[in-house]
């Protein structure tokens, strides 16, 4: 049973933006939030599963959830499937049944041994809250624009500038011509205007522009411009070609307008996205300051040397059985636990992480399929930690550890277990920079999910938007993962170029060679020695 939260948990307490939604309570927020630590970290009042199953996104997974979020504790698929069968779902059994199909364990469920638990920080977890109707949205309804109705531009009369201020709100219409561009702003000015005024006033409203200074010079004979000896344009407003333009101006307000209802504000779209920024920036700061810790013991079951690394100090400390009690002192510590099988280590060294983070280092998913036949691929630590650190050896084998613990040769079982956990460390580290961590075994050179990232965690591609908003580089470790004593030994300077009118970014050195992201161990903004990521 999870213990009261954590005062630095950002996802407690009252948190902006989140509210009780559409469910009901059996008990008060009061007591909801001493009683279901589930439901605390989540800021939700507890669910019901009669009232959850009705939502259209409500599915055997989706109404586990509930289940758990209505239990806040652990419980076993054969428990869930009796609760089903209370709440009118589906009878016992072929709830069990339906239950073992839907792949239960997957996040933001975890699998411990026979029971089943939730993990509320994870960010699957916010989201299945919300699908099921569990909490509102963050953010208000953007309010939709509804212009004044106002008189459609008539063939006979001339346009306006408030016209095509309407017409061009989403820019110019890809199928105009220089010819009809340029009839529009001058009927709308009702004088001769100069060819860099009427550039001026298109590039103003639209990042498309058909027309050039030297489209005149293209016009047909006849035409309803006319170039005057100054060089400036005129326009003949008795030329067909005039009604012609004024009436393609009059359909497309008219498009414009039916489809208005559906079109939100661009004000209150972008006060939206300034808001979710600034609730971002808030929780990164605060998923910095949270003190991080990695932990690997041997053997599992019952631990005779406990190694603990503190991650933002980069500190090591390493515990012999008859110190546990330090141990529990020193993780007490941290906001953040990391091991390999997380839980069961620390169930078995006897430490309760309350609400505590828990990061899973073990392999997020068991294998991968190589072809259509079928043949699949076994994933391991190991074999993540080779292909995303460049670490040939990065575990010892168990066999040689159980015979240092054997032979009681301790201190050479101390220092392997600290070599093991700077690889584990290592292989955490590129995950939070990449969000990712790399798979590569033959022709395969794939990613796998990092569990332990938050999506708001700086990871690489937003430092590179940083660096090319800055317009400064980016120091940046190559290769494979950078050495205990001193990661920025093989620093090199990297810049961003960035695709001109499009997303795309990459590296290069100072050479001018192309840097491969996926090779990246370490980055931070160039000049700034505390971003040691």
């Amino acid at each position: 049973m999870l213990s009261d939260q954590s005062p630095d948990d950002p996802r407690g307490g009252d948190a902006p933006g989140r509210g009780s939604g559409n469910a009901t309570s059996r008990d008060s927020p009061d007591a909801m939030s001493q009683t279901n630590p589930y439901c605390t970290a989540l800021s939700i009042p507890v669910p019901r599963l009669e009232v959850a199953k009705e939502s259209p996104d409500a599915n055997y997974y989706a109404l586990l959830i509930v289940v758990l979020l209505e239990r806040g504790e652990p419980i076993t698929l054969q428990e869930a499937a009796r609760r089903f069968e209370e709440a009118g779902v589906a009878p016992a059994d072929s709830a069990l049944a339906s239950l073992k199909r839907c792949n239960p364990a997957r996040p933001p469920i975890y699998r411990d041994g026979d029971l089943y638990a939730l993990d509320p920080h994870d960010d699957e977890a916010d989201l299945w809250a919300f699908r099921l109707g569990l909490r509102p949205p963050r953010g208000a309804a953007l309010r939709v624009v509804r212009p004044e109705p106002r008189p459609l531009p008539s063939p006979d009369s001339p346009l306006s500038v408030a016209h095509l201020d309407e017409a061009w709100r989403d820019g110019v219409p890809g199928g105009w011509s220089a010819q009809r561009t340029a009839i529009c702003v001058l009927d709308a000015h009702g004088v001769a205007v100069d060819p860099e005024q009427v550039l001026a006033f298109v590039r103003a409203r639209s990042k498309w522009c058909p027309v050039s200074a030297d489209s005149a010079k293209y016009w047909r004979r006849g035409a309803p411009i006319r170039v005057l000896e100054d060089g400036r344009w005129s326009l003949d407003t008795l030329h067909r070609a005039v009604g012609s333009a004024r009436r393609a101006v009059r359909e497309r307000i008219d498009v414009l307008r039916r489809w208005s209802d559906l079109r939100p504000d661009p004000a209150a779209v972008k006060a939206n996205e300034e808001r979710l920024e600034k609730e971002r920036e808030a929780h990164v700061a605060l998923l910095a300051r949270m003190r991080r810790v990695i932990v690997h013991a041997f053997p599992e079951t019952k631990p005779e040397v406990v190694v603990i690394l503190d991650i933002g100090r980069r500190e090591i400390k390493t515990y012999n059985r008859e110190e546990i009690g330090e141990v529990m002192k020193t993780l007490r510590e941290y906001d953040i636990i990391a091991a390999v099988n997380v839980r069961g280590l620390l169930r078995n060294l006897g430490f309760d992480p309350g609400q505590r983070r828990l990061a899973e280092l073990g392999p997020p998913q068991k294998t991968v399929q190589l072809n259509r036949q079928g043949r699949t691929l076994r994933i391991t630590l190991d074999l993540l930690v080779r292909s995303s650190c460049g670490i040939s050896r990065p575990f010892a084998d168990r066999r040689v550890l159980q015979g240092y613990l054997r032979r009681r040769e301790l201190s050479r079982l101390r220092r392997r277990l600290e070599a093991d956990a700077k690889s584990l460390y290592a292989l955490y580290q590129y995950g939070r920079l990449h969000g990712v961590v790399r798979l590569r075994w033959g022709f395969l050179d794939d990613w796998v999910r990092a569990p332990w990232v938050h999506r708001d965690e700086p990871t690489l591609y937003r430092l590179m938007q940083q660096a090319h908003a800055l317009g400064i580089p980016l120091d940046v470790v190559v290769g494979s993962a950078p050495g205990w004593t001193d990661p920025w030994s093989r620093i090199q300077r990297a810049r961003v170029n960035k695709q001109k009118g499009g997303w795309r970014s990459w590296l290069v050195d100072e050479i001018g060679f192309v840097i491969d992201e996926r090779d990246v161990q370490m980055a931070r903004l160039a000049g700034r020695k505390e971003e040691e990521r």
